[in-house]
């Protein structure tokens, strides 16, 4: 069984120095598409190829390092015993 295509006919728009292209809620679902996801632009045989990038796995080192607990609205982690805990 084949799997249903999603298709459109679309104008290309211009957007600052670039060319820009709106995809239909419809074709990005069935391409598993969604917003902020990374892809990949190619040409093949003069066709625009469109790949999603597979996000990036982090260590716990990098995230942590990333962390601000300012902006995710947490607490920094002790480090040391503050109370009574016994480590």
């Amino acid at each position: 069984m084949s799997e249903a295509t999603s298709e459109a006919i679309l104008d290309i728009k211009q957007w600052g120095n670039n060319l820009g292209v709106r995809l239909p809620a419809a074709v990005a679902r069935a391409a598993h598409l969604r917003a902020n996801q990374r892809v990949k632009v190619a040409v093949e045989n003069h066709r625009v190829i469109i790949t999603p990038v597979a996000p990036k796995e982090l260590t716990l080192e990098q995230m942590l390092a990333a962390y601000d607990p300012v902006r995710h609205g947490g607490e920094v982690m002790a480090v040391a015993p503050i109370g009574a805990e016994r480590w």
